[in-house]
C-alpha cells in the first residue's frame, strides 16, 4: 500500500482481467505528492493560456491565416490515438468494478484499483496541460473562438490537477469516458484536417456523447450528495470535490446543449 500525504491508495500489483505492462508501474504516492505541491502549475499555465489567446488574437488580427494542415493532422492523431488507447487501458478497471462491487463501490471506495489505470490516470491529467496546444491552431488559423472552448480547457485542467491529490473515486468514471469521447473527437478532427467528407451526424453524435458525459458527472455527484447528506452513509469523497463538480459538470451541461442547439438546429431554422 502506497502511503498519501492525502489519504492512503492501495493499489493491486496484478489484476485478473488485464495484463499491467512493467512501464505502467508508477509510485503512486511519490506522484501525487508532487502534484501536491506543484498544482498551481496548473494555475499558472491557465493564465499564461489566457494571456497568450489574447496576444495571438492582436498579433493575427492584420495577419493572413496559417494552413497548418499537417502540424494539425499529426496534433490530432497524436491525442486521437493517446486517448483511444488510455481508454482501453482505463476501462477494464471501471466495468469490473462496477460488475463485481456494485454502482455505490465504484464510486465511493477506492479499493480495487490496478497500476495501468493509476499510470494512465496520471498522464491525462498532463495531457490537459497539452491539450491547451489546440487553441493555438484555432488562433493561427483564425478561427472562431468561443468561451465553451477555453472555458473548458482551463477548468478541467485545474480541476483534473487538484482531484489527482486527492484521488477521488469518481475520477475512475471521468477519466474513462472522457478518453473515450476525446479519442471519437480527435479521430473526428484529424480526417477533417485530411479534408475527408465525414457525416454531419457524427459531429452531432460526438456532441450526444459530450452532453452524455455532463449527465453522468451530474448524476454521479448527485448521488454522492444523496448518499452523504441525506442517506448518511459512508462515502469516500470530500465536500469540496462533490460540490465542484457539480458546479463543473453543470456548467458544462448548460455550454454544451446551448452550443448543440446553435450548430444543429438553429442554423437548419435559418435555412428554412
Amino acid at each position: 500500500m502506497y502511503n498519501s500525504t492525502v489519504v492512503d491508495v492501495r493499489v493491486d500489483f496484478e489484476v485478473p482481467y488485464l495484463t499491467i505492462y512493467k512501464w505502467e508501474y508508477i509510485n503512486l504516492a511519490q506522484t501525487r505528492r508532487w502534484m501536491e505541491r506543484n498544482w498551481t502549475l496548473s494555475v499558472y499555465a491557465s493564465f499564461a493560456y489566457i494571456c497568450l489567446i489574447f496576444v495571438g488574437q492582436v498579433w493575427m488580427r492584420n495577419r493572413e491565416p496559417f494552413k497548418l494542415r499537417k502540424p494539425l493532422v499529426a496534433w490530432n492523431i497524436a491525442l486521437a490515438v493517446f486517448s483511444i488507447f488510455g481508454f482501453l487501458r482505463t476501462v477494464p478497471e471501471l466495468l469490473h468494478i462496477t460488475q463485481e462491487y456494485g454502482y455505490h463501490s465504484s464510486i465511493c471506495t477506492r479499493d480495487h484499483h490496478n497500476y495501468a489505470t493509476a499510470f494512465w490516470g496520471w498522464l491525462m491529467a498532463w495531457s490537459k496541460l497539452v491539450e491547451l496546444g489546440d487553441t493555438a491552431f484555432i488562433v493561427l488559423r483564425k478561427q472562431p473562438l468561443i468561451f465553451l472552448h477555453w472555458y473548458h480547457h482551463i477548468s478541467v485542467l485545474v480541476y483534473t490537477w487538484v482531484n489527482y491529490i486527492d484521488y477521488d473515486p469518481p475520477l475512475r468514471y471521468f477519466m474513462t469516458i472522457n478518453l473515450f469521447v476525446h479519442g471519437l473527437m480527435y479521430s473526428y478532427y484529424a480526417l477533417k484536417a485530411m479534408q475527408i467528407k465525414v457525416p454531419r451526424n457524427f459531429a452531432m453524435m460526438i456532441t450526444c456523447f459530450q452532453l452524455s458525459q455532463m449527465v453522468v458527472g451530474l448524476t454521479i455527484n448527485l448521488y454522492s450528495v444523496w448518499v452523504k447528506a441525506v442517506k448518511r452513509q459512508p462515502c469516500d469523497r470530500m465536500d469540496d470535490s462533490i460540490y465542484t463538480a457539480l458546479g463543473m459538470y453543470f456548467s458544462y451541461f448548460l455550454l454544451f446543449s446551448h452550443f448543440f442547439y446553435r450548430s444543429y438546429f438553429a442554423t437548419k431554422r435559418k435555412l428554412a
